[in-house]
């Protein structure tokens, strides 16, 4: 991308529910906003039907439907990719079909088969940008490339190639997150139909790393801590966030004292990792060894970066007459982002129940993603898989994905207006700091809906349902060995509220049960 820089309480107690841990959860007869959408073919699941008995099962639905979303996001490139990433400044993004992958073909090198992080690169980036394993994927998508025609030509199929590849991570998040938590397959939906997704899924390579950390939280939800730690990372290898999600493991395990399996994760991500950075980070001559250039460029350009798209920060730029240096912006968000992190670390150790691994997930990444200096359309790839598993309530995660769509189509829109000369078709400096706004208080929104169910366990749906934490692997319905506060008294319920209460110890037993068959 182009740079930035120039419920009332109840008074009664209301009747336990003793779930039935086998028994899978239809979102139509537990979501509203689910039930009204499936009147389009033929309204909410009945009390005579039999579920998993074709071969249409939650997950094959689920994974169909993300492959034809992504395929409509694949439509929705198309005034781009006949022509306006090639000609005209302005009209990739008046057409809101903007993408780096034709226009990094040429500009990193690959149309001229120079090797990243080896080979220096002719214009103003000097070596590749992105970490290892996206540079990987990058490349191996040039080699598919047909090498012949013109540079038009050769961009558009590099394109094709990328979108094809990305089109299988979709899949693959998409199935993970219907496999993750075992009782609820059709969440998966979520995020086959965010349209924030499809309208997203091309313009970067973030997809790669959004499916490897999928797959890592179905590992760590099968009790595969190793495999877990691998798959981690492999996606810190593709993209810097994933990592992390070792931050909400560690407290969780501290406080169930689960240790063994957390140092297997940690040494599982930290061992993917260096396999994947150290063939390329590591170079020798005469006077010993040096960490390459070309690799560290990764991390040098992510500090040197200015304030960019998406960002409060820009807000801020925009209005000031003194606006913030970099130094200074880096400095504060790592402030930010750490005090987030500490009230995360609190929340958890006095929540009156151990918080679900996927709220915890979903909240640092959020963090990360609020306080960062830039904010590219694409991140919201990075909150789709975790926000799903952390809140599947259609309502809430739809509010959210509307504030994202209109970020989406408010940079692009902006970036029209100043591509555009005296013309200025689009969208003011103004109206996009609005976006930016919509999209923060979106976030934040489904940011609070999620500390609000930790903090009052009764409200979260999945734990209504009769799960304790069905993505927790070894924490699910583990009992807690370090707590503080009011905590460390016997559990009890968070609040009242008018609605069936789950009885969290009966639940427990039954899932440990269930997991003992």
């Amino acid at each position: 991308m182009p740079s930035a820089e120039m419920t009332p309480a109840s008074r009664h107690e209301p009747e336990p529910v003793r779930p039935v841990a086998a028994e899978p959860v239809q979102p139509t007869r537990e979501d509203e906003v689910a039930a009204a959408g499936s009147e389009l073919i033929g309204g909410p699941l009945g009390r005579r039907a039999l579920p998993g008995t074709s071969w249409w099962t939650p997950v094959r639905v689920v994974a169909l439907v993300a492959i034809g979303m992504f395929a409509l996001g694949l439509v929705q490139k198309a005034p781009c990719y006949d022509g306006a990433w090639f000609f005209g400044a302005s009209s990739q993004y008046t057409h809101a079909c903007y993408s780096d992958i034709p226009h990094l073909y040429q500009g990193r090198g690959f149309a001229d088969h120079l090797v990243p992080y080896f080979d220096k690169l002719p214009g103003d980036m000097d070596y590749l940008e992105y970490p290892v394993l996206t540079g990987v994927f990058m490349e191996v998508a040039s080699w598919l490339t047909p090498h012949s025609g013109s540079i038009q030509h050769q961009e558009q199929w590099y394109w094709f190639v990328n979108a094809g590849l990305l089109m299988v991570c979709a899949a693959v998040i998409a199935v993970c997150v219907a496999r993750t938590q075992r009782r609820r397959p059709w969440d998966g939906l979520l995020v086959a139909l965010a349209p924030a997704f499809a309208l997203t899924a091309t313009v970067n390579w973030d997809l790669l790393a959004v499916a490897l950390t999928a797959a890592a939280m179905l590992m760590w939800s099968r009790g595969r801590a190793l495999a877990f730690g691998v798959l981690l990372g492999l996606a810190t290898a593709a993209k810097l966030y994933p990592f992390l999600l070792l931050g909400p493991l560690l407290v969780l395990c501290w406080r169930a004292g689960k240790w063994r399996e957390f140092f297997q994760a940690l040494g599982g991500a930290v061992g993917a990792w260096l396999v994947v950075n150290l063939p390329v980070m590591i170079t020798h001559d005469a006077t010993g060894f040096h960490i390459r250039e070309g690799w560290a460029k990764f991390y040098t350009f992510s500090k040197e970066r200015g304030v960019d798209f998406g960002s409060f920060w820009l807000i801020w730029a925009q209005n000031s007459s003194n606006p913030p240096t970099t130094g200074f912006v880096n400095n504060a968000a790592t402030v930010l982002v750490v005090l987030c992190f500490l009230g995360i670390a609190a929340l958890t150790f006095t929540a009156p129940r151990r918080p679900r691994f996927a709220q915890l997930a979903f909240l640092v990444v959020a963090a990360f993603v609020l306080t960062n200096k830039v904010y590219s359309p694409q991140y919201v790839l990075w909150l789709v898989p975790l926000a799903v598993l952390a809140r599947p309530k259609w309502r809430d995660f739809l509010i959210w994905q509307a504030c994202e769509v209109a970020y989406f189509l408010g940079i692009w829109m902006y970036l029209a207006y100043t591509t555009s000369g005296d013309a200025h078709k689009g969208l003011p400096t103004h109206g996009y700091q609005w976006a930016i706004v919509v999209h923060l208080v979106g976030t934040l929104y489904l940011c609070a809906v999620v500390v609000r169910d930790i903090l009052m366990p009764d409200r979260d749906v999945v734990r209504r349902s009769g799960d304790d934490d069905p993505s927790g692997g070894v924490l699910d319905g583990a009992p807690d060995a370090f707590v503080l506060g009011a905590t460390a008294h016997p559990p009890r319920h968070a609040a009242h509220f008018e609605g069936p209460q789950v009885e969290w110890g009966r639940a427990e037993t039954l899932a440990h049960q269930q997991r003992s068959l």
